[in-house]
């Protein structure tokens, strides 16, 4: 899809970043905070421009934004005074689609994320899952070739995010669309990637490639995933390590097998 380095004000947020998503495929981008992922997805975007290098759509140059390109954001910034439909057709009525055509799609839309009767309600009417899944059908409503993500999920309660989680592989799988998808959550990343992207910090290059070979829709209690989330975990971790030992912090998390024995015993009840 792209390849891309870019810069933010004086300090390099990205370097020699070569990173090309194939169509349908599911890419998820994980790192230590302050790595460059949200940078990552603007430039893909188009709300930031990189100083070097350039981002390429079906071999096509993009430097601006467009509506091949879809951003689903953490924060779901639906306008409180619009219903659930009117958010979800804001985009389109912008570019001018005619008002049947605009409500057919719409409609299609709330359908596609399971909220086909919320229509006519107001943002304050509805939970914070269904915040976000008004914002994915405003986003799949424009019909991109690509689907940008930026932690969509992280302000949700661990039970939402997993249906979350469910209905996005569903979504996916329907569509066929490409999706770059930002995380703080390993978890999360194990449970939707195709491929992971880890990337080092200060500035932002990829550290190392992992693929998930596990079938779509996936088992989330599939046996293998506790080892990809280890070994990503590892990968993250190990990249801290390095930043905080530059920065004259050399502390890091003990393992089980360093710590004393006197304290092996806690938590374990009354």
């Amino acid at each position: 899809m792209f390849g891309e380095v870019g810069t933010q004000g004086r300090q390099t947020a990205l370097r020699d970043i070569h990173l090309t998503c194939k169509p349908g495929e599911f890419v998820v981008v994980v790192g230590p905070s302050g790595c460059g992922k949200s940078t990552l997805l603007n430039i893909a975007s188009g709300m930031i421009r990189q100083d070097a290098g350039g981002v390429l759509l079906d071999g096509v140059p993009k430097s601006v934004p467009g509506p091949d390109r879809a951003m689903v954001f953490q924060d779901h910034g639906l306008f409180p005074w619009l219903t659930t439909a009117q958010n979800i057709g804001f985009g389109l009525k912008m570019m001018g689609v005619p008002r049947s055509e605009r409500e057919d799609r719409v409609q299609d839309a709330l359908d596609m994320v399971h909220l086909g009767q919320t229509g006519r309600k107001l943002v304050h009417e509805l939970s914070g899952g269904m915040r976000q899944r008004v914002a994915i059908a405003r986003a799949l409503v424009m019909d991109p070739k690509v689907l940008l993500m930026d932690e969509p999920f992280a302000a949700l309660d661990a039970q939402t995010r997993t249906l979350l989680h469910e209905q996005l592989q569903e979504i996916w799988l329907r569509t066929s669309k490409t999706i770059l998808f930002v995380t703080h959550s390993v978890g999360e990343a194990v449970r939707l990637a195709d491929r992971i992207i880890v990337l080092h910090a200060h500035p932002g290059r990829i550290r190392r490639e992992i693929p998930i070979e596990l079938g779509h829709p996936r088992n989330f209690d599939h046996p293998d995933l506790a080892g990809l989330v280890h070994l990503v975990r590892r990968e993250i971790e190990e990249e801290v390590n390095r930043i905080n030992a530059e920065a004259g912090d050399p502390w890091k998390p003990q393992t089980p097998d360093d710590l004393d024995a006197a304290y092996r015993n806690l938590g374990g009840g009354i």
